[in-house]
């Protein structure tokens, strides 16, 4: 450095103009602790005079030869052994003296970053501090850089002004091409972990078929037969067995599956979901804890053992059984994964369902609020014919249509015949039957789930409350699915074994509706299908542009996030085949589902009103008028959705202008037709997608995809700890057909009915695996951003832009009070109910940990 300090006054280099600007960056490290080894061996490399360059580019004037931006002289890091790396891992900053004469250069628009080290580090950003007739100009990188070597094309960074691509500063047009066509690579290999491509492929990495055809599981994607949404692409060799399906990596380097750098948990949120990694031990560990509990192993035997977990912990003996389970996991980590005081004692939080009363769930009022307010509010629909009708092929499934009579539940209709309840909007349906009905054969014989397909009908009381009236349990016929279905159907009881055994019909119906919430209303409906949005976004819009800006941050962490659930959570042998009850066809039950997956109608509105919920009325607030009017997801949905379509709409209008804008704009029109024809590419047909020509088509389109990233993903993930904590009032599987008079099991139901169903619905040992994982998925990590929080105050030039933004997040301040002041109304019962626990999951900040509140930017967690 001080030798070239000399040759440059030598040379007369330093006669020209210097531009200062300040480098925000963080070394290498692991989790919460530095990485001393790359920090030492950094310091070595740069003792010896190789370091960290970087060369500003003119926005403005073009180098004669390239016709790309004018570069300035390399630049170097200033000072890099006078910063002492924290303990904890944190940010550091250096200067960097740029030779910058504007006259000749004009005004700085990217730089090149060169890393000559041997580590990557984290750089956060560059601020130019007075570049002269441009003032400051800021450039968020937010972004892991590699040694130099690693590259095949130079990293770049652009300053925070956006730019449409026809207005885009001439000798930066190539430069935003070639970051583009870096980010999509070449579709081919195995990718490393500093590679910083964005690819698709089909879900084809679940199962394990070369260590049994038990292990292979269905390719999902690609197939009339199984349609998914594309995943990020990874590129292992395939397995041996079959050729079209990818190789995994080992259970316990889940860590290490690739996602593109940059798109990895930052080291405060990896310390955090490392706990759900480690956890995964315990799948190893089965046989052995089986050996930990009482004479009645994998059973509860009363309601209080249950409660125990919360209250006392279940003691864990000690003894060479419970070291040789506990060897090689750092004291800390058994604490967080057993959940221990430090006493031997399995212990969990008390979840907010049984805070305040311990037997509040198992009223008929909060089995009916938990629909409108619970942790799965996005199903229930208005019955409109009675009885309800199957849209399953009865040529393959013969009669599918419901067995529930009026005989059933016209005396529970407060005086109002059926038909009378219909037409007032009064009757309402959980209906999980065509879900559930065409696997249920196979679910039912080839695993240990004995459950059934449900309907459940609910009456909409004076109150505003839903009263349940019916519950429909239904199996395939015996002797074949053509001939249609055997079904039962339950009313409300409240003493003796009826009202035991209607304890269990609601239980049935709550094992269909807590599958089909993990699959399809959270797996599916938000993780799932935003993934290929994220990959088309990096791959066709450029940084600059004002859509990537838009939507970035309701990225964050998504590609991470199912990447480890593919390895830990949706994979063959994974949590969910552990304790759904769809167990080895989880999956591809969900892909199914998919299939009557349309985009348009993610948006809240357009969803209530296919449900019936709600109807159009242009007099009302949003457009639409809830039928019922203590709704509270639907209500703050609404609020929520209402300031999202808000700031979307001014965000988008600053930009575009015209229609037309949006028509000749070739990055929007690459992206939506990447997204319908490759990310959503079983799909591509589908006459719905909007066609991306209008200015609207745009708002609408990137409303739903936010809607769908935060709102409604944190509406159905944050309250499974508080309310499936419990696993009795969210159970996820049933081993046990409901008890029939005459058996063994319908006369000890008179005799002791909570161990009945205990035995019949809650497995010890899936209940600790289940309620471990709840935990780890409801918690907040630290460095959560939320709606309207962004983390860089400069992130954008524009100043319309930024005041839109403040509006949006006072918009959403108010919502907050708002929220607080209908919890503190007594006249909305369904706001907290008999369990009284306010409805929160759509107030839109939290705190860290396990708050049932809080609406994180993007599918996070």
């Amino acid at each position: 450095m001080l030798l070239g300090k000399i040759v440059d006054t030598i040379t007369g280099k330093n006669d020209g103009k210097k531009v200062k600007g300040r480098v925000i960056l963080m070394k290498k490290n692991v989790l919460d602790f530095t990485d001393i080894n790359a920090s030492v061996v950094d310091g070595v490399v740069e003792f010896l005079g190789r370091n960290v360059s970087l060369q500003l580019i003119s926005s403005s004037i073009s180098d004669e030869n390239s016709l790309q931006g004018k570069c300035s002289n390399a630049a170097y890091l200033e000072n890099w052994l006078t910063h002492i790396t924290p303990i904890i891992a944190g940010e550091s900053a250096f200067r960097v003296t740029f030779d910058w004469d504007s006259e000749q250069f004009g005004a700085p628009g990217a730089f090149i970053i060169k890393n000559l080290h041997l580590n990557e580090f984290f750089l956060k950003s560059l601020t130019l501090e007075d570049v002269p007739n441009h003032g400051k100009i800021h450039f968020v990188c937010n972004s892991w850089i590699y040694p130099s070597f690693r590259y095949k094309s130079d990293r770049i960074f652009f300053a925070n002004k956006a730019y449409l691509p026809s207005e885009t500063p001439e000798p930066l047009r190539k430069y935003r091409e070639n970051e583009l066509v870096t980010l999509r690579g070449d579709g081919t290999g195995k990718l490393e972990e500093w590679d910083r491509v964005y690819d698709y492929a089909y879900y084809n990495d679940l199962g394990e078929p070369d260590i049994g055809q038990e292990f292979a599981r269905p390719i999902l994607g690609g197939s009339s037969e199984y349609p998914y949404p594309r995943r990020g692409r990874t590129g292992r060799k395939p397995t041996r067995k079959d050729p079209n399906s990818e190789s995994r990596i080992p259970l316990l380097m889940s860590l290490d599956i690739y996602v593109p750098r940059d798109e990895r948990f930052g080291h405060v949120k990896m310390s955090d979901f490392l706990t759900l990694s480690l956890k995964t031990v315990m799948q190893t560990l089965l046989p052995g804890f089986k050996a930990l509990f009482d004479n009645t192993p994998n059973e509860f035997d009363s309601f209080k053992e249950v409660l125990k977990l919360y209250e006392g912990g279940i003691k864990l003996p000690h003894g060479p059984l419970l070291k040789a389970i506990t060897d090689g996991i750092p004291l800390e980590i058994l604490k967080d994964i057993l959940q221990t005081d430090g006493q031997g004692l399995l212990k969990y939080p008390t979840p907010r369902v049984i805070q305040e009363d311990k037997t509040a769930w198992r009223t008929d009022e909060e089995f009916g609020r938990e629909m409108l307010a619970g942790v799965h509010p996005i199903i229930i629909c208005r019955l409109q014919k009675f009885p309800p009708k199957s849209k399953l092929d009865p040529k393959i499934y013969g009669n599918q249509n419901s067995t529930i009579t009026k005989e059933h539940i016209e005396d529970k209709l407060d005086g109002l015949t059926v038909d009378e309840a219909i037409k007032t909007n009064r009757l309402f349906i959980l209906n999980h039957h065509d879900t559930i009905m065409p696997y249920l054969r196979r679910i039912n014989m080839s695993t240990s789930t004995k459950t059934y397909a449900s309907r459940t009908l609910l009456f909409l009381q004076d109150n505003g409350t839903l009263k349940p009236i019916a519950i429909e349990l239904s199996l395939p016929h015996p002797n074949g699915d053509q001939l249609g279905i055997v079904s039962k159907v339950y009313t409300p009881a409240d003493q003796g074994v009826e009202g035991s055994i209607w304890q269990l019909a609601k239980a049935y119906a709550a094992v269909n509706d807590t599958g089909i919430h993990q699959l399809i209303s959270h797996w599916l409906k938000t993780h799932a299908v935003i993934e290929p949005f994220v990959i088309a976004t990096n791959r066709q819009l450029s940084v600059l542009h004002p859509i990537h800006k838009l939507l970035h941050p309701h990225f964050r962490d998504t590609m991470n996030i199912n990447a480890l659930a593919r390895q830990i959570l949706i994979n063959c042998g994974g949590f969910i085949e552990m304790i759904l009850f769809p167990a080895k066809y989880s999956m591809e039950l969900s892909a199914v589902v998919y299939k009557d997956w349309v985009f348009p109608e993610q948006a809240l509105p357009a969803d209530l009103i296919k449900r019936g919920v709600a109807v159009e009325d242009s007099s009302s607030p949003h457009g639409i008028r809830l039928l019922i009017l203590d709704y509270p997801y639907a209500v703050d949905g609404l609020e929520i959705w209402s300031a999202i379509k808000s700031w979307v709409t001014e965000y988008c209008n600053f930009y575009y202008k015209s229609d037309e804008t949006v028509q000749k704009d070739n990055e929007i029109q690459a992206w939506w037709k990447e997204i319908r024809e490759e990310g959503h590419g079983d799909k591509k047909d589908e006459p719905w997608w909007p066609k991306m020509q209008t200015q609207q088509e745009l708002i609408d389109s990137c409303t739903i995809i936010i809607w769908i990233a935060s709102a409604l993903h944190a509406a159905v993930n944050f309250g499974q700890y508080p309310y499936g904590g419990y696993l009795v009032n969210r159970p996820t599987l049933s081993r046990k057909f409901m008890p029939e008079p005459g058996c063994p099991e319908y006369e000890e139901l008179k005799r002791n009915p909570d161990k009945v169903f205990l035995k019949t619905i809650v497995p010890q040992l899936q209940t600790l695996l289940g309620i471990s994982v709840l935990e780890v998925l409801s918690r907040h990590a630290s460095d959560t951003l939320y709606l309207g929080q962004s983390d860089s105050p400069e992130w954008t030039k524009d100043q319309e832009p930024l005041l839109a933004f403040e509006r949006f997040g006072k918009k959403l301040s108010d919502i907050e009070d708002q929220i607080m002041q209908m919890n503190g109304d007594e006249k909305w019962k369904n706001r907290s109910g008999p369990s009284k626990v306010p409805y929160t999951l759509l107030f839109p900040t939290s705190e860290e940990g396990l708050t049932g509140k809080g609406i994180p930017n993007s599918v996070c967690i």
